[in-house]
């Protein structure tokens, strides 16, 4: 546990040019928080303790206002940048050295009970507000800019944009 930390807060100082140092970074990233206790409940979820899992992912969502769902997947290194307003749903899957912005949402696009949410591959970005619905995949090093919205498989390395997203690159 304490290597995934040291290893975030690396990241995330590589990533924020606005981090002054790894004591700020520990002690006052809401994101980073919420994917670190997101760790112990995705463990309590998986053991079957559901509703314990749950009840406890809100009082995270409270205390940080990201909302992760104990069954979404997360990979090592993912930084949440801000934070707030961020849903990451059951069946998402986040891949190694993700970084997203507030208010990014990886959203189901069906009530049955499917792989329904976004996966997103290592390396990508997801911009501020960015809108990421049904089981979709984000390639590798791929970028959705800010407030764009994702219904659409999107290429590794691909820029997309926009409502709906399109690539630009």
């Amino acid at each position: 546990m304490f290597r995934r930390i040291h290893e975030d807060v690396r990241a995330m100082r590589k990533r924020d040019p606005a981090a002054k140092g790894w004591l700020e970074i520990l002690l006052s990233y809401p994101g980073l928080h919420a994917v670190w206790v997101h760790l112990l409940l995705h463990r309590l979820w998986n053991g079957g303790f559901h509703l314990t899992a749950r009840l406890l992912s809100n009082v995270v969502r409270l205390l940080t206002g990201v909302e992760i769902h104990p069954g979404a997947e997360l990979g090592r290194r993912v930084t949440i940048d801000h934070g707030m307003g961020v849903v990451i749903g059951e069946t998402a899957e986040v891949g190694d050295d993700v970084h997203m912005y507030h208010g990014v949402t990886l959203g189901g696009a069906t009530n049955e009970p499917v792989k329904r949410h976004p996966t997103v591959e290592a390396g990508a970005q997801l911009g501020a507000n960015a809108t990421l619905l049904g089981d979709i995949t984000i390639g590798e090093e791929a970028a959705v800019g800010a407030g764009s919205v994702v219904t659409q498989d999107v290429e590794p390395g691909a820029t997309v944009v926009g409502v709906p997203a399109e690539r630009v690159d």
